[in-house]
């Protein structure tokens, strides 16, 4: 890019060529044109990133305008403000004269601003007998007002923008919840397929969102994870099917062998103790104590929560249930989640639980409600741990291992 010291209606300076162009463009107002000063100083705050300033730019720019005495930006006005530097940073809440100086630049740079220097490079206006401005030195603001519906069209892009990245966000955040619901709920369940796999391409699209995301990369993300969200979908519709037909064969069966009018019980009715007896096993198979892993399986499957134990270190069942205990504090889990985790699953297996969701916190939006629904499921014979740790087991290179 070309730079030299050019003369120009507006001062003499060193200059880009292309920053000429935009001051003479500039003066080119169309006769009777007005723009709100607060309202083009909002637009340019909305675009600030698109025209290349930084926020004490604005601050600058501010000032500025508040030394511009009328409301509207208007083509016949005295468009040359001139305050000095100590007006101009006392305004600009304070700003340094170094970086005063420099925000000042980065506004000319811009082309929102124009110097318009006197000969000897001071700021002021020269009046005539009757008080009025006849001629100014400082800074030009008629950029302002030839440029105002550029950065109206700007500030509405950046807030068509702003209002998809917002949309974008809220998708992703639900979409992953629910794939992070529904594999969580087909590995517990034992649905058929390779659950872990899936699961696996899941860590690996979460790990990839940036800690500053920008649209593109939500929208790449939210693609990938729509089409995981309707593989997953899909795998479990087919489960589902293949459970109802399995269900309809043994109803098709049962119901052929009610109907053998052979049957020597047909017509004997059960006894009132015979039914308690029925239904007071299913109740004890429901209270059965859950089989209790190894501790050195649990740990290998769960080896975050030895950072817990007492001395940072796991050696017993006492070690893991009190290491539970701090791992329920640190997630927010409440004390009666806790305690009926333990008096439902057992204080080992409650700890093996906790174990479990500590692994697995940063996919997790509730440890409490999480905890809470594998108790559920635990009372009613719904979930066991087996298939959780076997998991955790196979995630972290363990699958050679099994339960003794």
């Amino acid at each position: 890019m070309q730079t030299g010291s050019v003369t120009t209606p507006f001062g003499r300076r060193s200059m880009t060529l292309a920053l000429v162009r935009r001051q003479i463009e500039s003066t080119d107002i169309k006769p009777g044109k007005t723009a709100e000063k607060w309202r083009v100083f909002r637009d340019i705050s909305a675009a600030m990133e698109m025209l290349g300033i930084q926020p004490n730019s604005l601050a600058v720019l501010d000032a500025l305008l508040s030394f511009y005495p009328d409301n509207e930006l208007r083509k016949d006005a005295q468009l040359i403000v001139f305050p000095s530097n100590v007006q101009l940073a006392l305004r600009a809440h304070g700003l340094a004269s170094a970086t005063l100086r420099r925000h000042i630049a980065m506004l000319v740079e811009a082309g929102l601003i124009i110097r318009k220097d006197s000969a000897n490079g001071k700021r002021y206006a020269r009046k005539d007998g009757r008080g009025h401005i006849e001629s100014a030195f400082g800074f030009d603001l008629s950029p302002l007002l030839a440029r105002s519906e550029e950065f109206a069209l700007l500030a509405q892009e950046v807030m068509a923008k702003r209002a998809l990245f917002r949309r974008a966000k809220e998708s992703l955040t639900i979409l992953r919840r629910d794939v992070r619901k529904l594999i969580s709920a087909a590995m517990e369940e034992g649905a058929a397929g390779d659950w872990l796999a899936v699961e696996d391409i899941y860590v690996s699209l979460v790990a990839r969102i940036p800690r500053n995301p920008n649209l593109s990369d939500l929208t790449a993300i939210l693609e990938e994870m729509q089409m995981l969200h309707t593989e997953v979908i899909n795998k479990l519709k087919n489960h589902t099917n293949l459970e109802n037909n399995s269900a309809n064969d043994r109803q098709i069966a049962q119901h052929i062998q009610n109907s053998n009018t052979k049957s020597p019980h047909e017509f004997e009715p059960s006894s009132r103790k015979e039914q308690d007896t029925n239904v007071e096993a299913i109740r004890d198979k429901k209270r059965e104590p859950m089989k209790r892993f190894p501790l050195g399986i649990v740990l290998k499957a769960c080896p975050t929560i030895s950072d817990y134990g007492p001395g940072g270190a796991v050696l017993s069942w006492r070690d893991l249930m009190a290491a539970a205990v701090v791992v329920r504090s640190t997630l927010g889990v409440s004390p009666s989640a806790y305690q009926d985790a333990c008096s439902i699953l057992g204080p080992e297996n409650a700890a093996i639980a906790m174990a479990c969701i500590l692994e697995r916190a940063n996919l997790i939006n509730s440890p409490g409600g999480y905890l809470r629904d594998l108790t559920r499921r635990c009372e009613q014979g719904e979930f066991s741990l087996g298939p959780m740790v076997m998991a955790l087991l196979k995630a972290n290179g363990q699958e050679g291992l099994r339960a003794g």
